[in-house]
């Protein structure tokens, strides 16, 4: 605890000051506002794609283009269909998925003791349709930091 900290008095909370909530789907969902440092390693680890999962998603996106045609170049790490790299789009979507649960371990758990850093993308994809994850990602990042629209008739 530092001098400023002490200065707000011994009630302060800064934790509980860092949770925000949302209306999601008649549930009321709480998200912890991360520290700079917190957020800067967040942004540094969705830099660059594991790049074992992408791997395995360019394997299972290639996998049915054996043979060049017209549209399919079949390069030595890539396949490019009407000009679109089969590798990006599964770089693409190691991100996305990345970024997704990036954001949902954001959330506050109502289960007492439930440790966030545990769920996995699969767990997410399990409870939630992509279209679901995509409006919580953008509910979470509304609440983590409001636009000026959305403050300013407050």
């Amino acid at each position: 605890m530092n001098t400023f900290s002490q200065a707000l008095g011994n009630k302060f909370n800064k934790d509980a000051l860092r949770i925000r909530s949302f209306e999601f789907n008649e549930h009321t969902f709480k998200v912890k506002i991360p520290l700079t440092a917190e957020s800067d390693a967040m942004l540094e680890r969705l830099k660059t794609p594991d790049e074992a999962v992408v791997e395995k998603f360019f394997k299972e996106m290639s996998k049915s283009f054996t043979e060049p045609s017209d549209t399919v170049q079949i390069t030595e790490n890539d396949v490019i269909i009407e000009g679109r790299s089969i590798r990006e789009a599964a770089s693409n979507k190691a991100l996305i998925q990345a970024r997704v649960t990036e954001m949902i371990r954001m959330l506050v758990p109502e289960e007492e003791g439930f440790d966030m850093s545990t769920v996995t993308y699969e767990m997410i994809d399990e409870l939630f349709p992509f279209a679901v994850q995509l409006q919580l990602l953008e509910l979470i990042g509304e609440t983590v930091s409001p636009s000026y629209n959305s403050t300013k008739g407050k």
